[in-house]
């Protein structure tokens, strides 16, 4: 199996932890007390999502990635 590696997006929450996303996955998110924790769980949230696409024979979905500027 090759090794890939997904960026993350950790939000740090006002209560305290963090929310994680993972642009490329749709619908992968997690969240973690502390950046290793958030990290930790975004690691095993993908594991699971890439399983399931494996299982179900379906494909990875494919990002395009663009920036868009704003004045502020």
């Amino acid at each position: 199996m090759e090794n890939k590696q997904y960026e993350v997006v950790l939000v740090p929450q006002a209560e305290g932890g963090f929310v994680v996303s993972v642009p490329e996955l749709p619908g992968v998110v997690t969240e973690g007390d502390t950046v290793a924790e958030a990290l930790a769980m975004a690691e095993d949230a993908i594991e699971g999502y890439l399983a399931t696409v494996r299982d179900q024979g379906w494909e990875l979905p494919s990002v395009r990635r663009e920036q868009v500027a704003v004045s502020g």
